[in-house]
């Protein structure tokens, strides 16, 4: 069966609330996985599965950082569609107010916080084969009460539809990945103007007509809702890869420890020991005799000579002085500036444009 799914609709109109400080200068669709945006991953993926337009469902603020970040198209038509300034529309009503842009025929909707390497033709293929109004991508979830939960019959129909429930009341393991692929026969489910969730309004609702079908798939997947979710992804990526980029304009003798990845003009003093599992973003510039491991390290951070940093997130365009040391769980928001000899704990937040100046006890956030 030829796969005629043409355009795709990205859900990036979130704020990212449970991923400050880090979120507040970035909506989670741009946060870098191995260096690369989130948007850009999709964005690949969805070039190589015969789609030619793609829809951003966003709010203002996420399509300004999107336009300014200069995304790759990768041979498709870009669209925004925007969200009513201070209105936000949900899962449901995003989809609704792009119905003329999308037009009559099916299409995918993929979630903008999720990396995942599922084959799209095969979930189109099978919502085609079957007749769906719509058909939800699932994977197996250890937990899966943070999520939509499905129950499946033989013939890959959901009988049941639970929007988080508590674990022991979950039907099964089977969460919804955030991957839809849809009819033009969904926009009589959403009422227009309105927030609306697709999970508790419109699939229960499916459900009970027998039009809601899943796709079970078992390849890579995770969200980046939380903070353990990106570092987590970036760490199964890392071990997958397992290879050295060229460092430019290393100084002297460094200790790198696989895996460990670089951006482009990074630059690491003598003696310095990198990895593993860590990071660096481009245009990082790392001083003499520093530490870091288990980390990510955004574009355009310095840090100086003899700091220590394990287990941390580093966000763009941070400066930390000499003889800093951060711990574990630390994050660190974009365009801080932390002194010289400062210890931050484990577990400490720093929201942006921050100067700190003293020692920092554990799990205390600096706003």
């Amino acid at each position: 069966m030829k796969v005629t799914v043409l355009k795709a609709l990205i859900l990036a109109g979130g704020f990212g609330t449970r991923l400050r400080p880090l979120s507040c200068t970035r909506p989670k669709t741009l946060f870098p996985v191995l260096n690369k945006p989130l948007i850009e991953w999709i964005m690949e993926k969805l070039s190589k599965t015969n789609v030619k337009e793609v829809i951003f469902a966003v709010n203002n603020q996420t399509a300004l950082h999107l336009k300014q970040a200069k995304i790759p198209k990768y041979g498709m038509k870009v669209i925004y569609s925007c969200d009513p300034p201070k209105k936000p529309l949900g899962t449901g009503g995003p989809i609704k107010r792009a119905e003329r842009i999308l037009g009559d025929e099916d299409f995918l909707v993929v979630n903008g916080d999720i990396f995942a390497e599922i084959d799209y033709e095969e979930i189109i293929k099978m919502h085609m084969e079957k007749g769906a109004v719509a058909t939800i991508a699932l994977h197996y979830a250890e937990d899966p009460s943070r999520y939509g939960v499905a129950e499946l019959a033989e013939d890959g129909k959901i009988i049941k539809f639970i929007e988080k429930p508590p674990a022991e009341l979950a039907p099964s393991n089977l969460i919804n990945a955030g991957i839809y692929v849809l009819s033009p026969e969904i926009f009589d489910y959403i009422s227009e103007e309105r927030k609306i969730s697709l999970e508790r309004e419109v699939f229960p609702k499916l459900v009970e007509k027998g039009e809601l079908y899943g796709y079970f798939f078992e390849s890579l997947w995770t969200d980046i809702g939380k903070i353990e979710d990106y570092f987590k992804i970036n760490k199964i990526l890392l071990e997958k890869t397992m290879q050295e980029k060229n460092v430019r304009r290393v100084k002297g003798e460094v200790k790198i420890n696989l895996p460990t990845i670089y951006g482009k003009g990074s630059v690491i003093g003598e003696g310095s020991v990198i990895g593993p599992y860590t990071i660096l973003g481009k245009d990082v510039h790392i001083g003499r005799n520093v530490q870091i491991a288990n980390s990510i390290v955004f574009d355009s951070v310095s840090i100086a000579d003899s700091c220590i940093i394990n287990g941390a997130i580093i966000g763009e365009k941070v400066t930390i002085g000499k003889n800093v040391k951060i711990n574990e769980n630390c994050v660190i928001g974009d365009h801080t500036t932390i002194k010289d000899n400062v210890t931050l704990a484990k577990g400490v937040t720093v929201c942006p444009a921050k100067e700190i100046f003293e020692d920092v006890s554990a799990f205390e956030c600096v706003l």
